[in-house]
């Protein structure tokens, strides 16, 4: 389970993760692994980022969780009109589980910016838009999965790089 082997990674997100609805998320397609898998990627760079940022890290992690926890309700929509009205979807979803503080919620509902036209009001959701655009890009073309992948660790220490 504990996939990215950090335990105060895990402390924050186990209420989340613990959930059945959440655990629906593992059984649906998305980006060529499964929401649940893309969604836990996103969460734990973001966790990385902001903890290194001293940022909000609790809330950004948290958020980042949640940004895609839609299920059925979006899935038969295409193209600009599902990624649109997703995160609205996901914000409904999320605030039925958890109490989101204003920042999870600026999170969630920003994360497709410029797509949905909300800009993200804080510099962790910025850091989740970012995160999730590369996840995205990263987790779609299976067949580069080796050059991506170098390319997000060199994106990611770069910007470690230029923050410290």
């Amino acid at each position: 389970m504990e996939k990215y082997h950090n335990e105060e990674f895990y402390n924050i997100i186990d209420e989340i993760l613990s959930s059945l609805e959440f655990q629906d998320l593992k059984h649906i397609n998305h980006h060529g692994i499964t929401r649940f898998d893309h969604c836990l990627r996103v969460s734990y760079f973001t966790y990385c980022i902001t903890k290194k940022l001293h940022l909000h890290c609790r809330e950004a992690t948290r958020g980042a969780l949640l940004h895609d926890f839609f299920t059925d309700e979006v899935e038969e929509e295409n193209g600009i009109f599902k990624l649109r009205r997703h995160p609205n979807c996901a914000l409904i979803n999320a605030g039925q589980l958890i109490s989101l503080g204003e920042i999870e919620k600026d999170i969630i509902k920003s994360h497709m910016f410029p797509i949905t036209f909300t800009p993200p009001k804080y510099l962790e959701s910025w850091i989740v838009d970012l995160v999730d655009d590369f996840s995205a890009v990263y987790e779609r073309f299976t067949v580069t999965k080796k050059e991506l992948k170098s390319a997000f660790t060199f994106l990611f220490l770069l910007f470690i790089h230029f923050i410290k």
